[in-house]
């Protein structure tokens, strides 16, 4: 693949669109009432995505911008259980939909001790309509997944696992704060193939302090040797005015955007000489995984998991800061988990704050998708399905001009595709249909 450095697209900054509109419009206007109302509209039988956040790890990353916070006292974990096995109790009470999916998500999952989480997944399948063939699936920290965790998942009925390598070069696991040497992620995924869980996702980041060509070629190469079958090859976004926690990584040994642009190029191109398909602009899989085989047919999904196979349309979060994704609106649980648990506990919704959907909404955040998914969109095609013209749903028409005369994308009409070399910048044509903001700087990841 010829790919292009374009600096003054590089650098730029923009969201990453797992929703639209996306956090940064979120506000207390939405909450737990328009939460009540989503869960009451589902309809009987209707496919529906569970996501549950743990929001604990055994030690925190200097990189990481989750919702996250160190265990300390075991105690914090089993109050934490008690209080989303309630919520749990109160939304399956009010959601009549079948639950076709199940992610948990952190933090870290296995946060939990074996027993903790078996009991929560327990507590699932009791309170819930879960499809036989229901997908489940988990992210792990391998330093702190061991055998008995891996039995506990497998009996719990999880298939496939993300494991949270970002890098095996040492000089750069220190400037993060995560040491884990290959030996230790190998183990675990060897662990998890033995209990019975088949499917391995592999997290891996380039942008990474003091991050080089050379280390970039080296953590694929001995990724490659642990045969994952999807690998999402994440951009390190620094953002410590907004994360304090990555106030502890030098920023002046961060790559530039120069740098960051050509470790990602390595990594698709030895990810794509693996034989592994890319997926979007930062995943690949294996050919013959559910993600390609989505991909390839045209029904590649994006939503706070990423690009994802899954096709239910409504996302139900539970847990401390999870996020609901519902037609007509987004609605995310209370961060602060002595808060979040006062209200669950008493049996009452925690959704604080989010944004309703409206048509315009909902059409640009089709037209998105579609562009970001598949790499090409119809934008008058899904205006006309809403009632709109094109005209209508393009919030910066310079902006697709500017993307064109660069070579990102190709236009005939309101056809659009991005080019190959375009790839990388896909998230800014993308921002061509936000009408929240313009393409800024500093508020969100760079572009590449």
């Amino acid at each position: 693949m010829t790919h292009c450095y374009l600096p003054a697209l590089a650098a730029r900054a923009v969201p990453r669109y797992t929703s639209y509109p996306t956090a940064a419009e979120f506000g207390p206007a939405v909450g737990a009432g328009d939460q009540a109302a989503a869960l009451d509209a589902i309809a009987p039988g209707a496919p529906v995505s569970l996501y549950l956040h743990i929001p604990y790890c055994e030690q925190i990353c200097w990189y990481c911008g989750c919702n996250t916070g160190a265990v300390g006292r075991p105690q914090r974990l089993d109050v934490y259980r008690a209080a989303i096995e309630a919520e749990i109790a109160t939304v399956s009470a009010r959601m009549r939909g079948q639950v076709t999916a199940v992610h948990f998500g952190g933090g870290s999952p296995n946060a939990l001790s074996p027993e903790a989480f078996a009991e929560i997944c327990g507590t699932l399948r009791q309170r819930f309509d879960i499809a036989p063939d229901a997908q489940w699936a988990a992210e792990i920290d391998p330093r702190f997944f061991d055998r008995a965790h891996a039995y506990a998942f497998a009996r719990a009925g999880i298939g496939r696992i993300s494991v949270g390598a970002q890098s095996f070069a040492p000089l750069v696991q220190a400037a993060i704060g995560r040491i884990q040497p290959f030996a230790k992620v190998a183990s675990a995924i060897a662990e998890a193939r033995s209990a019975g869980i088949e499917q391995i996702n592999l997290d891996l980041m380039y942008g990474l302090p003091g991050q080089t060509l050379d280390d970039i070629a080296a953590t694929v190469a001995a990724a490659r040797r642990l045969a994952p079958d999807r690998v999402a090859m994440f951009g390190y976004a620094h953002l410590p005015a907004m994360l304090p926690r990555q106030r502890r990584i030098d920023a002046s040994k961060l790559p530039g955007a120069e740098a960051r642009f050509w470790q990602r190029a390595l990594a698709h191109d030895l990810w794509v000489e693996a034989g592994y398909d890319a997926i979007g602009f930062d995943h690949f899989a294996r050919p013959d995984d559910s993600l390609a085989v989505a991909a390839q047919a045209g029904a590649l999904r994006r939503n706070f998991q990423g690009f994802t196979d899954d096709r239910a349309p409504t996302l139900i979060g539970l847990g401390a800061s999870a996020i609901s994704q519902f037609g007509g609106v987004i609605v995310q649980n209370e961060k602060h988990v002595g808060r979040y648990r006062m209200a669950v506990l008493g049996g009452e919704l925690a959704g604080v704050r989010g944004v309703r959907r409206d048509a315009h909404d909902v059409a640009a955040g089709d037209v998105m998708e579609r562009l970001l998914c598949d790499g090409h969109v119809d934008v008058a095609a899904i205006a006309a399905a809403h009632g709109m013209t094109a005209e209508q749903l393009c919030h910066d028409a310079a902006l697709l001009d500017e993307l064109a005369g660069q070579g990102v994308i190709a236009r005939d009409g309101w056809s659009i595709g991005v080019t190959a070399a375009g790839a990388p910048y896909a998230r800014i044509a993308a921002a061509a249909f936000d009408r929240y903001r313009a393409v800024s700087h500093g508020q969100f990841s760079a572009a590449v």
